[in-house]
């Protein structure tokens, strides 16, 4: 197993945290009534700036982190993610793609909140190590990564050199599953393999199991340290479970609150955790900040804070 973050350093550089992937075009809908086959449906239909990375880089620049974001998008939609990005004080540095469009993802919302996506990752896909400057890595507190950075061959290697590339330099990386259908897909003990030695990873429940193969969290917490500096194990309205080397799992309860939407809620609780990390690295007190963050994502839809919301 490679080395643990943890034993380079667990802070990083002074420049707040660096995340790179997915940027997505959204597009929400949740219908109105029963869904009619071969007909008209009448609903409601949110077009918003999406991917899960990106998302998370909106809610952290929300919360006042100094947060650059490195993705890569169509040109004809390069002016309004980087505007997007900066009205949440997001240094946005994304690069145009000359063959591919932004990438897009049709979220279907039913009554309870739940999400079935359709996804077309599209310029996602060509990212490379090249679009994200040593010097960005070398003065990031974190580099943060999420799944779907790894679930593809080529932005895989670009992912797995970043992270070399982070480790020789002294900075901590944290990464998010993302997905267990396309981590099924890769498999669980080669995404293990890829992801070995990041100080922090950010399952749900459901990735945890595929992970680790049980389906009891404090279990799964506890048997991911073998491989992660820290475990955090997202439980929806459960709150989650957070575990670190050589300690017992805790877990964190949330309060319940009635979901909207609850796209994007992993990303505003994986934000609110590394914005309270990267000040202080206690991981009970910076669970409990990140399930503050999502209480609020939740309640609204779409996957990213309001221009609204205070600090936007």
């Amino acid at each position: 197993m490679a080395p643990r973050s943890a034993d380079v350093g667990p802070t990083g550089g002074p420049g707040g945290v660096l995340v790179v992937g997915d940027v997505i075009n959204d597009i929400l809908v949740r219908p109105l009534a029963g869904v009619t086959a071969d007909s008209d449906t009448r609903a409601e239909i949110v077009r918003s700036p999406g991917g899960s990375a990106a998302n998370q880089a909106c809610w952290l620049g929300r919360l006042g982190n100094q947060v650059t974001f490195v993705g890569r998008v169509g040109a004809f939609d390069h002016a309004f993610h980087t505007d997007f990005l900066a009205g949440f004080g997001v240094h946005a540095r994304l690069t145009v793609d000359p063959s591919a469009e932004t990438g897009t993802i049709v979220v279907m919302v039913d009554p309870e909140g739940r999400r079935t996506m359709l996804v077309d990752r599209a310029a996602n896909l060509n990212l490379t190590a090249d679009d994200v400057p040593a010097e960005l890595i070398g003065a990031a507190s974190m580099l943060h990564l999420t799944g779907y950075s790894y679930f593809e061959l080529g932005v895989r290697g670009a992912a797995m050199t970043l992270t070399d590339r982070a480790r020789a330099l002294g900075t901590p990386v944290s990464v998010d599953p993302s997905s267990v259908a396309f981590l099924r897909e890769v498999g669980p003990d080669q995404f293990l393999r890829w992801t070995a030695g990041a100080q922090l990873c950010f399952p749900n429940r459901d990735e945890a199991e595929a992970l680790t193969g049980t389906s009891d969290p404090m279990l799964g917490a506890a048997r991911l340290t073998e491989h992660y500096g820290t475990a955090v194990v997202t439980l929806d309205g459960d709150g989650c479970v957070v575990a670190s080397a050589g300690s017992d799992p805790v877990h964190v309860p949330a309060d319940r609150v009635p979901a909207v939407d609850t796209t994007g809620a992993g990303d505003a609780f994986c934000a609110g955790f590394l914005d309270h990390w990267s000040r202080e690295q206690e991981p009970v007190a910076a669970a409990r900040a990140g399930a503050r963050v999502a209480r609020e994502a939740v309640a609204k839809m779409g996957a990213r804070p309001s221009a609204t919301d205070p600090g936007a």
